[in-house]
Parts: C-alpha cells; sequence; structure tokens
C-alpha cells in the first residue's frame, strides 16, 4: 500500500492557552475523498492551514507527499501540488478581475499564456461562469465569488484539494453544479463542511473533529 498523500502525526496546535488539535492523526490517500465536519470553531480550518503551513503545530509533524514539511522553505513547492480553497473568498480573490484572479496560478506555475487562456476559459466554462471572464471581482455577490475562488483553485490542478465550505453561499443549481465537478475529479480531498447531502454525494468516508482529535462520526 502507498503512503498517503497527506499525513498529521500525533499534531497539537493551541490558540494561546487553548488547545485546538490534541494529538491529532489523519492519514489521505491518493484518489480518497474524507469529508470533514465538526462543530464551529473546533479547529477544521486550522487543521487545513497546517497542511499547507499557513500554521505551525506545537507538537508532532506534518507529512506531505512523504517527506516531513517544517519550515517555510519545505512548504513552498507543494503549494502548487495542493490547492486550498479558504473559508473566506475575499481572502483568495486579489486581482481587478475575474480572468486575471484565475490565471494567477497558472502563470506562476510557469504556464505560456496560450495555455493560460485555454485553462481559464475550461475552468470558468466548467462552473457555468464564462460570461465572468471581465467581471470586476469585488462586484460579484458572495455566491459568485465562492465560485470563481473555486475556480482559482482548480485551474491549478493540484494534486491535492483542501476545500473548506465548498458550497457556502450557493444556490441549489450552483452547489449541484460544483458536487458535479467535484465527483468527476481524481485527486484526493479533504472537504470541510456542513453540507451533509454535498458530504454524502462527495466523500468517501467522513471524520468528525472533536475535543481536538478525528474520530468516526457517531
Amino acid at each position: 500500500m502507498s503512503d498517503p498523500l497527506v499525513k498529521l502525526d500525533r499534531v497539537t496546535f493551541r490558540y494561546g492557552e487553548r488547545t485546538v488539535l490534541d494529538q491529532c492523526d489523519l492519514a489521505l490517500a491518493a484518489g480518497e475523498r474524507v469529508g470533514l465536519v465538526g462543530a464551529n470553531g473546533s479547529g477544521k480550518t486550522t487543521l487545513l492551514g497546517l497542511i499547507v503551513g499557513l500554521r505551525r503545530p506545537a507538537q508532532g509533524r506534518v507529512i506531505v507527499f512523504g517527506k516531513p514539511r517544517e519550515r517555510e522553505a519545505d512548504f513552498r513547492p507543494i503549494r502548487g501540488r495542493v490547492g486550498l480553497l479558504f473559508q473566506d473568498s475575499d481572502d483568495q480573490l486579489f486581482c481587478p478581475t475575474v480572468a486575471e484572479d484565475v490565471a494567477f496560478g497558472p502563470f506562476n506555475l510557469g504556464k505560456s499564456r496560450h495555455e493560460v487562456e485555454q485553462i481559464v476559459a475550461r475552468t470558468l466554462g466548467e462552473l457555468g461562469l464564462e460570461d465572468y471572464a471581465h467581471r470586476v471581482t469585488y462586484k460579484l455577490s458572495g455566491g459568485e465569488k465562492r465560485l470563481v475562488a473555486l475556480a482559482t483553485v482548480l485551474a491549478m490542478e493540484p494534486e491535492v484539494l483542501l476545500l473548506d465550505e465548498p458550497t457556502a453561499g450557493l444556490d441549489e443549481t450552483a452547489a449541484e453544479r460544483v458536487a458535479g465537478i467535484l465527483a468527476g475529479l481524481p485527486q484526493a480531498m479533504l472537504i470541510v463542511s456542513h453540507d451533509r447531502p454535498f458530504l454524502a454525494r462527495i466523500a468517501d468516508r467522513r471524520l468528525c473533529l472533536r475535543r481536538g482529535c478525528l474520530q468516526e462520526p457517531l
């Protein structure tokens, strides 16, 4: 059996005196889709941040693609391979137009302008945003921003997707479109969501973050 793409080994994380993760273990295998549920404030977003180095554990190891990741230099090479959808879309969108936001990641990966134009057109089309390319990002609605933020992640074609509430703010039609797209992707996924029907369709299994540890749901 191959090594997991992402592994948390007895990871502990604290905000001041409050312990959020307490010797937490996780293994995410290639192609696996894991739904992550838990109460607000239980540490789900923190856990995603630890995987890409936005947070650092007080104890334990973060292992991604078979290597322990401790310092900033360890995390830089994986950020094109692990796509993180932020909980707040405004944290992800910073370019003037939708097309520029979606193009930013592929350009940083060294893609040619022609390749990037194809990626942007394809990604926006898949999400039903083909008419949004030249829209001003900050003028979009919350649901529209959510779709564009997801487009910026998918455009990178990462090997692992970390999705923090991917259907938040979406109407039923848009949420169904997102579910259909994710269901057809081969990437390993760790999906934080309060949308139980969505997780039931997408995830192979669910884990509940409770009292700092990941457990099978009751």
